[in-house]
């Protein structure tokens, strides 16, 4: 994998992208060249448009990271690939006809981003129908071997079993006398040298899945094994780069310590992440006003009660706050006491169904944002009567907390709507990971993927 700013990127992933944006620099030229020569225009040289060929090639590929295009199952379907694709460049050239607009003179033409368009759906597609088979195989995958034959072993090895899986499994070494639950795994007495096992396998990487670490390191073999230059990693740490979540059932408050993460250099980050909610917020209060009055007075003639819903939650360090919504449930849909929402909730108006569908009852949140008490990116804020029931019942749900809540998050686009002590837990798993590893790249990543949320209508409630 690669790390771009704390955040691993596979290696598919990576090499895909790369590819992409190289063809769609060649789209945007294509489209030029054919639009120049039925106008009978010399097309000059590709150094003096670069400028307007880069911004076409950035636009259209941050569309494409925004729907999914980049997505595991953009990679293994064909015909899913497609459908994003379709949507992502079509985004793109309204981008870039917005960008013509306030720049003239300085994008494609848009005539030339016609033939753009249509040539970088067929390169892109093209690209995809080469290399799809090719990405998912071993050329592509890291090889591993796994020290433990227990629990932990074998949930790795149905991690690799994943078709988005960047690995391979190419053993399994079992580190003690007891039955092995990976049947197939040798023991370490039948090796007798284990850096040369490592070498002759091929293996780039070794992961400690041990159950029981205390007096059981293999220390001399791991340090042998490190120093011929291949990585050694621990299960916590490998379970969360690879599935971007941390492992609650492995880690330990010393794992969350010593490693990687939760860096006092976030000061500037921070400060930055304030000065774009507030323009953002702004911006977008001013834009989406009449929006706003027009679904607050439809949710008024829907159904008796107030427009606007305000609800306390916790939010940073644990402090309570207000968040504003526009109703989208009975006024009495609480009489009885807090509930979690539901599939399908017969509580929810006619029109409280669709404003939750399209995320629109979460406009009025911005001036939450405006004010500091929430950011764009985030854990969700929970209410008090949930928190304090779930810091009981599942650990480091405090730590949540020390990162300011958010409309979005890292959980939200990753996990589907949860309403259940399980469904917190695998959202905290999430959390405690943004936390963790919270970088601007990483708040601009949740940012465009929140886009593919809202249009596939995936997580809404």
């Amino acid at each position: 994998m690669i790390r771009l700013f704390k955040h691993y990127i596979p290696n598919a992933v990576f090499l895909l992208g790369l590819f992409d944006f190289f063809l769609l620099i060649a789209s945007g030229e294509l489209g030029w060249i054919v639009r120049a020569r039925q106008i009978g225009l010399d097309f000059g040289p590709i150094n003096e448009r670069w400028a307007p060929l880069a911004t076409f090639a950035v636009l259209v590929q941050v569309a494409m990271i925004s729907v999914g295009v980049y997505g595991s199952e953009a990679l293994r379907s064909l015909r899913y690939a497609a459908a994003r694709l379709l949507v992502a460049v079509s985004l793109g050239i309204i981008a870039m006809s917005v960008v013509y607009f306030l720049l003239p003179g300085h994008t494609l033409w848009r005539s030339n981003l016609f033939y753009a368009m249509f040539l970088a759906i067929g390169l892109l597609f093209g690209v995809r129908v080469l290399l799809g088979g090719l990405l998912g195989t071993a050329a592509f995958r890291r090889r591993i071997l796994v020290l433990g034959s227990g629990h932990r072993a074998d949930r790795l090895r149905k991690l690799g079993e994943r078709p988005e899986a960047g690995f391979v499994i190419v053993g399994y070494v079992g580190m003690s006398d007891g039955v092995p639950v990976v049947e197939e795994a040798i023991n370490r007495a039948a090796i007798h040298n284990l850096t040369r096992f490592v070498d002759n396998l091929g293996v780039s990487e070794v992961v400690l899945a041990l159950e029981e670490r205390r007096n059981a390191l293999p220390l001399k073999d791991l340090l042998r094994i490190k120093t011929t230059g291949v990585h050694v990693n621990d299960f916590s740490t490998f379970v969360e780069r690879e599935t971007g979540r941390i492992d609650l059932d492995s880690v330990n408050p010393s794992w969350l310590i010593f490693s990687d993460g939760f860096s006092s250099g976030r000061m500037l980050s921070s400060a930055a992440k304030r000065m774009f909610d507030i323009a953002a917020s702004l911006l977008l209060l001013v834009m989406t006003l009449p929006v706003i009055a027009l679904f607050a007075v439809l949710v008024k003639l829907d159904s008796r009660g107030p427009a606007f819903f305000r609800q306390t939650r916790v939010g940073l360090y644990g402090q309570n706050f207000d968040v504003i919504k526009l109703r989208s449930m009975r006024t009495d849909a609480e009489v009885d006491g807090a509930k979690w929402a539901q599939k399908d909730d017969p509580r929810v108006t006619r029109i409280g169904r669709f404003i939750r569908k399209v995320r629109i009852d979460e406009l009025p949140q911005t001036w939450t944002v405006l004010k500091g008490e929430m950011s764009f990116v985030g854990p969700r804020p929970e209410r008090p009567e949930f928190v304090s029931d779930l810091e009981d019942k599942l650990r480091y749900y405090a730590e949540r907390h020390m990162v300011k809540p958010g409309i979005t998050g890292w959980a939200q686009i990753n996990y589907p709507y949860g309403a259940s002590i399980e469904d917190a837990r695998n959202k905290l798993e999430y959390d405690l990971y943004y936390a963790k590893n919270y970088t601007p790249f990483l708040d601009l990543l949740i940012l465009l993927q929140t886009i593919r949320v809202v249009l596939w209508n995936e997580g809404a409630r």
